[in-house]
């Protein structure tokens, strides 16, 4: 007996009257979008000044900024969320660890965070290796005109290495939308969630991971698009 589609499933009322079922799925994209994007925030900034740290010539803080690649780059993201939200609490003062624990939308700030810190070890080896491409001429020849190492790196270096890593970041930002579905095993509401808690209510699995498909796939499109665009700009400023 074959599959009974009814893709009238999504103007069904959905049972948290919240709206119907497609307003369920579009919540769940919400929110992946808005926790990708908080989590490359956290990912870029962080990245940036860990894969600077590798690059200096001290060598404690090169240490250090290798530590936490290694840690967070080798450790699963399921493992690392884990710990985040079911460990970390176990192990603060007894007042701060039931903060955490009722926390309103604990689950998405640990998502956004866990996830920037996760890709932070990403972009800072991209950071590093961009650093370490770019001919040490320009290094020297910014510090003989008389330009101090932080503002060689800040007016020289970075937005050369930025520019360069246009596509890879790219990967980074289409990674953080896939990966943000491994945050529904700490409890957020994101896109896999609710086609989860669709298919589990309506038990139209078919319909309701057909949606999530699209969308995803829709959303990487529009990113990649985007960056298309900004590669477009940057070689004509480069130029």
């Amino acid at each position: 007996m074959g599959y009974d589609w009814q893709w009238s499933v999504f103007l069904k009322p959905a049972v948290d009257g919240s709206g119907n079922y497609a307003q369920y799925i579009l919540s769940g994209l919400y929110l992946t979008v808005l926790t990708a994007v908080l989590a490359l925030v956290v990912a870029t900034v962080l990245g940036t000044l860990i894969g600077i740290g590798r690059t200096l010539p001290n060598k404690c803080i090169a240490g250090m900024a290798r530590v936490y690649v290694e840690v967070f780059r080798n450790i699963p993201l399921l493992v690392q969320l884990f710990l985040w939200y079911f460990v970390l609490p176990e192990l603060l003062p007894a007042k701060l660890g039931s903060w955490l624990k009722t926390m309103p939308e604990g689950s998405f700030v640990t998502a956004f965070l866990g996830l920037g810190y996760y890709s932070a070890a990403r972009i800072a080896e991209q950071m590093r290796a961009g650093i370490r491409a770019l001919p040490n001429g320009q290094t020297r020849a910014s510090l003989a005109l008389g330009m101090t190492l932080a503002q060689t790196y800040r007016y020289v270096l970075i937005p050369r290495v930025y520019i360069a890593m246009v596509p890879t970041l790219t990967t980074e930002v289409l990674a953080l939308m896939k990966n943000s579905s491994v945050a529904l095993t700490i409890g957020l509401a994101e896109l896999t969630s609710q086609a989860r808690s669709m298919q589990e209510y309506t038990f139209h699995v078919f319909e309701a991971f057909a949606a999530a498909t699209f969308l995803y796939f829709a959303l990487n499109v529009v990113v990649v698009q985007i960056s298309r665009w900004i590669e477009r700009k940057t070689n004509i400023l480069v130029r």
